[in-house]
């Protein structure tokens, strides 16, 4: 079973976390998860700087650590840099101590002040933690970009019935993602809806 929003009773688990913007205005926020890769990221600056989006890359320690230039190519396209700890881990079966070793690892490389759990899994201990020191960020709207066999055009019609003004919509930044299928058509159709793209945490 794919749910595409998280569920209310992580809402209600995680109370200081972000899921969507409060607005009623027409106005979504586009975050990246995982990379930067040399496959991947250089095509995505140039979509997102084709039609002026600022966006959220949270990014794993350890591939930002290794492609530091490319990091620095997302900030200097006028985005933010978001952590995704250093290792891509589950906070469901990591322990509490491994798991926050994990994300200050990461944070020299990405931020100390904004992070996305891999996954989105978090147990309360960890979030009651990292919440002292970071905006965690989850999302609105999943589209299942990173599983090739859902496929990007069931991708792209979940994006278009579900987005709702304020959503924060989760794509991912690496090579299995289909991604790169359906993005431009799916900022046309958001721009011909009236939709326009923020960065809600500058």
């Amino acid at each position: 079973m794919r749910l595409f929003r998280p569920g209310i009773i992580v809402g209600w688990l995680f109370p200081d976390a972000i899921f969507r913007i409060r607005t009623k205005e027409k106005i979504l926020c586009l975050t990246f998860d995982d990379g930067p890769y040399p496959d991947s990221t250089p095509h995505l600056l140039e979509i997102l700087k084709k039609y002026n989006i600022n966006a959220l890359f949270f990014c794993e320690g350890r591939a930002a650590e290794e492609y530091p230039l490319l990091v620095n190519n997302i900030k200097e396209g006028g985005h933010q840099i978001g952590n995704h700890g250093y290792n891509h881990l589950n906070g469901w079966t990591t322990t509490y101590s491994n798991y926050i070793d994990d994300v200050e690892k990461a944070a020299p490389h990405t931020s100390f002040s904004m992070f996305r759990p891999p996954y989105g899994r978090l147990r309360f201990s960890q979030y009651n933690t990292l919440k002292k020191s970071y905006k965690i960020v989850f999302w609105d709207l999943m589209p299942y970009d990173f599983d090739s066999s859902f496929g990007s055009k069931k991708s792209l019609e979940i994006l278009k019935k579900k987005i709702r003004p304020g959503s924060i919509i989760v794509f991912h930044n690496n090579s299995g993602s289909t991604l790169a299928d359906f993005i431009e058509e799916f900022v046309l159709f958001t721009r011909a809806e009236g939709y326009r793209f923020i960065d809600p945490f500058i």
